[in-house]
């Protein structure tokens, strides 16, 4: 899978987790890669990173949850070279049920997971049919097709993503352009250890072990995973899939109870 060189990605919530894993991964195959975060610090971290390996990259603040930054953002780097693929990564969680999510809850779920994803794709949307080709690759759950207890608001935004890249993959087939999605299960990224942390003090190492239980294969998967695939389904070789989304879920989805 080598065919990303010469190729120009934008990664949303590259600065950690499965955003920087994708970003390293594309950069190693020649990508050069935008880093779109809202932590500028661990965009610029993940930058060095990659240009320690003689890639390529340059990191942006953006909120994509604010239209008109995400806007500047794109065409300050379309009018360098055009974006041939645009990965959306970036999102924000959210634990609870109908009952104890609150409309703040709901507003902010909605404003980064689902209007987050279609600012970017509609800030990029319109380059890619003027050149005839691109890909977009947006990343969704598990959550999107099967109930999780206690994810209301976030299988709300997640089941939009899923749907949103069933609607962009079809509009646009004739245009050259290809959009699928890719459903994880829990992936060991900052953000899981985090939450133990703070939910679980002193009992960390317990409740890692009982979380990845959790999986039918046994264990959480790793951001690196993630990247593998998501370097696939954005590269040439990977031309004729579209409007697919793919669990990568350790067999939960199939496979749990």
């Amino acid at each position: 899978m080598t065919r990303l060189k010469n190729k120009v990605a934008v990664i949303t919530g590259g600065g950690s987790g499965i955003g920087k894993a994708i970003a390293l991964k594309f950069a190693a195959k020649s990508c050069f890669v935008h880093i779109l975060d809202k932590n500028i610090d661990e965009a610029r971290e993940t930058v060095r990173e990659i240009s320690e390996t003689r890639g390529e990259g340059e990191a942006h603040l953006c909120d994509v949850s604010n239209q008109e930054e995400v806007i500047n953002v794109f065409k300050a780097i379309s009018d360098v070279h055009p974006v041939d693929i645009l990965v959306n990564n970036a999102g924000i969680a959210h634990v609870g049920n109908l009952e104890n999510t609150t409309e703040e809850n709901m507003d902010l779920l909605y404003s980064v997971n689902v209007k987050g994803v279609y600012n970017c794709m509609h800030a990029a949307i319109g380059g890619m049919v003027k050149n005839g080709s691109g890909v977009i690759l947006n990343m969704a759950s598990i959550a999107s097709t099967v109930g999780i207890s206690d994810r209301f608001a976030y299988s709300m935004t997640k089941g939009a993503v899923l749907t949103m890249t069933y609607s962009v993959a079809k509009d646009y087939i004739g245009k050259g352009i290809r959009c699928n999605c890719i459903s994880p299960a829990r992936i060991h990224t900052p953000f899981v250890d985090g939450f133990i942390k703070k939910n679980y003090p002193g009992k960390e190492k317990e409740m890692f072990e009982a979380l990845s239980k959790t999986q039918p294969i046994g264990r959480m998967g790793e951001p690196e995973e993630v990247a593998s695939l998501a370097l696939f389904l954005c590269s040439d070789e990977a031309s004729f899939i579209t409007g697919t989304d793919y669990p990568l879920d350790g067999g939960f989805i199939r496979l749990n109870g």
